[in-house]
């Protein structure tokens, strides 16, 4: 009998759309458990002769492996799994190929074969399989950050090689050197080989090798070469053991850097800076660089929301159907839109944070159902379409007659209700008087 394919799928509750997560095979007798308390719900395809069909864990009778199971089953569980078009040919064998390499990749990975960058390449192709980080901790005992060192690591060790580094260096960093090499990231490809050759020669430990990458890097940020220097990564490192020492008055010290600047330096010309503070003890003052205006956000509300306009009363439906569902890019809540789409920032009060659709539109204050006491202006109402349960102690966006409007309903209404005011936000007011007077119209 063919292995089986699993498929599962989640309903959106905003718009009803459905997303397909396609994982591979399974082993039933090890994963029933868990799918009975998974909170997805699942469809079991079978490859057979006219294509696929239903199947249930009772079909089940070829397994791939516990520990496959359980990566897989770890990633539909935390929602790490790719995204796959339902179009994706089960029953050509793909399917069954993809997760043989699965398995395969993961027995790699725990019985620790092959080199350090064979690793790293096997844990980059499982998390862009869609398998989180922790799912292949679970199943391998490579823990997520030895992950992205060795992956970081591989990638870097590429870049190296690419570059046409000795064969000495690439045979080196084959078998150790992925912490090394995973602080080379920062350079450029060509910088990089360079470093990793030097490391090589000088025999560079983890410390001397990140201390090198650095100085390497802020060499390449300056405007030109320094009189003296080279481009050679020795000789940038020599360039900074000198303007260290210049600024040192500690003798001891001032002797150290250098005495590691002579060692570094590549070129003749480039040690006879450093020669001549051998009798030159003139310190000179270091410059240094202004403190950055960093700020850290503590609270919720120093981080408004962007939130689309629908526009200004009267509107339609179709005007609120309009504007589409706003994903934020975290941690800052960026977010991108195309078009003539209008945006306002609310702050990000609790209940504007935890609504999960929310839309604005403006009207006056006196054409609210209640209307607000003080001087009429312009207000801000923020609703939440994802809210569509009715309760009697909150305010709804509904359509009647072709238009929106805002209403409250001490029993539960008849026609479809669009979404739940979270928010109705008044214009600041500079020299209200009654306004410390005024209570907050504010329902949460």
């Amino acid at each position: 009998m063919p292995a089986p394919y699993l498929v599962s799928r989640r309903c959106m509750s905003l718009n009803g759309a459905k997303r397909i997560r396609t994982a591979g095979l399974l082993n039933a007798i090890e994963t029933r458990y868990q799918l009975r308390y998974s909170p997805l719900s699942y469809l079991f395809m079978m490859p057979c002769d006219r294509g696929i069909r239903q199947a249930t864990l009772d079909d089940w009778i070829v397994p791939i492996g516990v520990d496959s199971a359980r990566v897989l089953i770890s990633g539909w569980q935390t929602g790490t799994m790719a995204d796959l078009s339902t179009g994706n040919q089960m029953g050509d064998g793909q399917g069954a190929e993809a997760a043989i390499a699965t398995e395969a990749l993961i027995q790699q990975l725990r019985r620790k074969e092959g080199s350090w960058v064979e690793w790293g390449q096997a844990c980059q192709t499982l998390q862009k399989a869609g398998i989180s980080p922790q799912a292949i901790f679970e199943a391998t005992g490579f823990e997520p950050i030895q992950q992205n060192q060795v992956i970081v690591g591989a990638q870097v060790y590429a870049s190296v090689v690419a570059a046409n580094a000795s064969e000495a260096t690439q045979a080196h960093f084959t078998r150790k050197g992925s912490d090394i090499l995973y602080e080379l990231r920062i350079l450029s490809q060509g910088d990089r080989a360079a470093v990793a050759e030097l490391v090589v020669d000088k025999g560079l430990d983890f410390d001397e090798a990140r201390e090198a990458a650095k100085a390497v890097k802020e060499f390449a940020r300056l405007p030109k070469l320094p009189e003296g220097f080279t481009s050679h990564p020795g000789d940038a490192i020599a360039y900074q053991a000198w303007k260290l020492a210049r600024q040192q008055a500690n003798l001891q010290e001032r002797s150290r850097l250098i005495a590691k600047g002579l060692r570094f330096a590549h070129s003749p010309i480039a040690r006879q800076p450093l020669e001549q503070l051998l009798t030159d003890f003139t310190v000179v003052a270091e410059q240094t660089a202004p403190t950055m205006p960093v700020y850290r956000l503590e609270a919720g509300d120093d981080l408004p929301r962007m939130i689309p306009v629908v526009g200004q009363f009267p509107l339609t439906k179709s005007d609120l159907q309009a504007v589409p569902l706003v994903e934020e890019v975290e941690p800052f809540g960026i977010v991108h839109c195309s078009g003539t789409a209008a945006w306002v920032p609310v702050p990000g009060w609790q209940v504007v944070r935890l609504a999960e659709d929310p839309v604005a539109f403006l009207t006056d204050s006196d054409a609210l159902p209640k209307p607000l006491t003080g001087q009429r202006d312009q207000v801000l109402v923020v609703v939440d379409r994802a809210q569509r349960q009715w309760q009697d102690n909150a305010y709804f966006l509904v359509e009647q007659a072709g238009q929106l409007d805002l209403q409250w309903f001490p029993q539960a209404p008849e026609l479809g209700l669009l979404g739940r005011v979270i928010v109705i936000v008044r214009p600041k007011k500079i020299l209200d008087e009654n306004y410390t007077n005024d209570p907050w119209q504010l329902d949460e």
